[in-house]
């Protein structure tokens, strides 16, 4: 039971991941969770309002899967194979955080100061998370996928926009930790 409370290490969830990889190969299959959000969209009859949501989302049904899976997957993991240890965190990144307004990093999964109900339906709450919820589903549409899409599948199969892609979201994280970060949340 220690094996499953314990974060996996590196050689037993990557070869996991390659092989799911694999075998969606072998179906012609891909991997991204942005493109369940489309499916989602057609279901709900979004293709009546925009082109890009009219195509046959039964054949797509299947990824669907991957989505109630994360969905039952965390849910599992957080209620019966957590042991309610502290996220491992650098002491230097919980001072950083601290400078910044959040108080107990490392102690929740989400931090309370932007997660919690009360930051959540404040104006300063309201507005980042409508400004990110934009900045994500735009940039998703735009990069032409996410970055588990990107990153996992994309990568895997040595695509060049998927690399590009990947770069941009590595650049935007850093961009976002060491600019952005401090002049929103900054005291």
């Amino acid at each position: 039971m220690d094996f499953l409370l314990r974060p996996w290490p590196w050689y037993v969830s990557g070869p996991l991941i390659a092989l799911v990889l694999l075998i969606l190969v072998y179906f012609g299959k891909t991997f991204g969770m942005s493109s369940n959000l489309r499916t989602l969209c057609s279901i709900g009859g979004a293709g009546k309002y925009s082109d890009f949501f009219k195509f046959d989302w039964k054949t797509y049904r299947w990824n669907l899967v991957v989505v109630l899976g994360a969905i039952f997957g965390g849910f599992i993991a957080v209620t019966l194979l957590s042991d309610g240890s502290t996220i491992a965190l650098n002491p230097e990144t919980v001072s950083d955080l601290r400078e910044l307004g959040f108080y107990n990093a490392g102690e929740s999964l989400l931090p309370a100061e932007i997660y919690d109900w009360g930051s959540v339906f404040s104006l300063k709450g309201l507005a980042i998370l409508i400004v990110a919820g934009f900045l994500v589903g735009f940039g998703t549409r735009y990069a032409g996928g996410c970055t588990s899409g990107h990153a996992i599948t994309g990568l895997s199969n040595l695509q060049l926009p998927s690399l590009i892609a990947v770069i941009g979201f590595f650049a935007g994280g850093l961009i976002m930790t060491h600019v952005l970060l401090p002049l929103i949340f900054g005291t």
